[in-house]
């Protein structure tokens, strides 16, 4: 009996040690979407602005269609293949994947990069790479004006590089 109640009180004890409730004054604060990119007065160009708030910035999957630029796929890939300078080593292979902003006057801005292995683990690539890819895709000026009620939106892009030994292999979407 004495051991049952050395038990239970010890458990008592262990219980009531715990802490089971969050303070009421910790707030944490969500973005609207998983992805959202936020203004970084550090890495963003100050003089990009969204036109209509950040929380009217329409997902790619709002959009009902694949990317939005003037011309044809084959004038970005053109693009691409002419600038791009590989770098051939056999660990450089993955994904590499920016997002960015299109504003209603069709400038992108606020150019996120993320890296991954082919089995989506992060990974960072050597930085040559990534710069090449981040500064030819600044560099694109043709990225289409989307209109909503004859309204003009912001909205997010992105592409996706795939890399096989250092080398450019293919473009998405």
């Amino acid at each position: 009996m004495k051991k049952s109640f050395l038990a239970i009180i010890l458990l008592f004890s262990i219980l009531c040690s715990c802490q089971t409730e969050k303070k009421v004054s910790e707030k944490q604060e969500y973005l609207r979407w998983v992805g959202d990119i936020e203004q970084n007065d550090q890495i963003d160009e100050l003089d990009f602005k969204v036109c209509n708030g950040d929380d009217k910035v329409l997902q790619y999957f709002n959009l009902g269609e694949g990317p939005v630029y003037s011309g044809e796929k084959s004038k970005i890939l053109n693009t691409f293949k002419s600038s791009y300078k590989p770098i051939s080593d056999k660990k450089e292979n993955g994904l590499i994947r920016i997002r960015f902003i299109v504003n209603c006057e069709g400038k992108a801005g606020r150019f996120r990069v993320l890296q991954s292995d082919y089995d989506y683990q992060e990974k960072e690539f050597d930085k040559k790479i990534i710069s090449q890819l981040l500064n030819i895709t600044k560099e694109i000026e043709t990225w289409e004006v989307i209109r909503r009620n004859e309204v003009p939106v912001d909205y997010y892009m992105y592409m996706i590089f795939k890399i096989n030994d250092g080398q450019l292999t293919e473009i998405l979407p």
